[in-house]
């Protein structure tokens, strides 16, 4: 093999650089590819829980109980006029042209005041013997909820003792044993549901 030139071994040398530098690029490139990628996944990432949780629907579990009647009606009936419905404690039906205010009471409401208040969209809740933390808790959900067609209605039914019974319009759970989380999913189901609550927001 003759000997290179000096002018070969420049061009030899500088052909040399070029392929490196260009094998150097390919790299740094894939290089800053591969880091570009794993900066955006961790952006991502942290995108991902900075972003709040959706709220959690109400557990259906927690409504299986609640039984469904249907519609007794709704007309007024006279001033005082007795009404004898389809269950106790009723859920809708004929009523007193005069409802119940929301609120706690120590003693029995007349069944026709209570019905035209849950046509209003309020939930009636009764109670006899409760434990005391119990009445505490109704006590507490009726001073929260005091709106005239959302409201919380907690009244004394003689004969149920412990048992707590929370009705809505056509709709009753009855609680042998207290749970808190059912009567809290009940009243947020359907508080503001009634039939003159939505009449009245037209």
């Amino acid at each position: 093999m003759p000997p290179l030139l000096a002018k070969d071994a420049v061009r030899l040398l500088e052909s040399a650089a070029d392929s490196l530098h260009l094998r150097m690029g390919r790299l740094a490139s894939k290089l800053i590819l591969s880091l570009t990628l794993v900066t955006l996944s961790v952006t991502v990432a942290l995108a991902h829980e900075a972003v709040p949780a959706k709220q959690v629907p109400a557990d259906d579990k927690a409504l299986e109980d609640v039984q469904t009647f249907p519609s007794e009606g709704r007309y007024h009936l006279e001033p005082g006029e007795k009404w004898e419905y389809g269950q106790t404690p009723p859920t809708s039906g004929p009523h007193d042209p005069v409802p119940i205010k929301p609120g706690f009471y120590k003693t029995p409401q007349a069944p026709e005041k209570l019905v035209h208040s849950l046509e209003h969209g309020d939930i009636v809740i009764y109670y006899e013997k409760p434990t005391p933390s119990v009445l505490r808790q109704l006590k507490g959900w009726a001073k929260l909820h005091s709106g005239k067609w959302d409201g919380v209605i907690v009244t004394r039914l003689p004969g149920l003792g412990k048992t707590v019974i929370l009705t809505a319009w056509t709709k009753l759970l009855r609680l042998d044993t207290f749970d808190p989380g059912k009567a809290s999913a009940f009243i947020d189901a359907f508080r503001g549901k009634g039939p003159e609550h939505d009449e009245n927001d037209m």
